[in-house]
């Protein structure tokens, strides 16, 4: 599987499927891609933000993808013109072999324009079983047990998507505690270096996690890509 960040917390699976998660591409100061260029089979949107939700309807609507979403968010998606499939948190559903599996994350979940605050329900992150591999997309989210007790110790995680912003999310000591708990062959860091608000040493945050853990460390710079097998 080929797996590239695009940013923030956009992420690309290619595999047996095309799978895009959280695509902020429009107004992501550090993204590479263009959202018209993007085709996906499916886009997962961990909730109702615009630095996630993103261009995830405008990539639905021209890939004739599906956008995989908790209820209320998949509802707001689908009143847009998308194709969506709606799901709810410790829900799974397989997609042409494709398991996706949502879980919980602390977090908030609305779309906020200059008039209005609209609901998109709870936010989640997501377990994705695609070509023997497993990946975990926290989402936004700060540290919770069950990224030990439910997460980590029931999956075997190939790798693990891990925000380390701070201040919106868990920072890096906690990313460094929930590494621990997931037990992930490999870590990479999300959700920082966009703003100053959230900025971050990755490098750092790697060299503490392969000298705590057991897992590897990968950090991708915006517009890079790694094979997993």
């Amino acid at each position: 599987m080929k797996i590239s960040y695009y940013g923030h917390a956009c992420f690309m699976l290619e595999g047996s499927k095309k799978i895009i998660i959280d695509p902020f591409l429009t107004g992501n100061p550090t993204a590479t891609k263009k959202p018209e260029y993007i085709k996906a089979d499916y886009i997962l949107i961990s909730h109702g933000h615009g630095d996630h939700l993103g261009d995830g309807i405008k990539i639905a609507r021209q890939s004739g993808g599906t956008i995989i979403a908790p209820n209320e968010l998949a509802v707001f998606c689908e009143q847009k013109g998308a194709k969506v499939h709606n799901m709810h948190i410790g829900g799974a559903y397989i997609f042409d072999g494709v398991k996706v599996k949502l879980t919980q994350a602390w977090h908030g979940s609305a779309f906020v324009d200059d008039q209005d605050i609209i609901y998109t329900g709870n936010p989640c992150g997501f377990l994705i079983w695609m070509d023997n591999l497993c990946i975990y997309h926290a989402g936004d989210t700060g540290l919770f047990g069950d990224m030990d007790t439910v997460i980590g110790r029931n999956n075997q995680i190939d790798v693990a998507l891990l925000p380390i912003g701070d201040n919106f999310t868990m920072g890096p000591e906690d990313a460094v505690i929930a590494a621990k708990w997931l037990k992930a062959k490999t870590v990479i860091p999300m959700h920082y270096n966009t703003w100053p608000l959230i900025a971050q040493d990755p490098h750092l945050f790697k060299e503490k996690v392969e000298a705590q853990t057991q897992s590897k460390c990968l950090v991708l710079k915006p517009g890079e890509s790694t094979e997993i097998y």
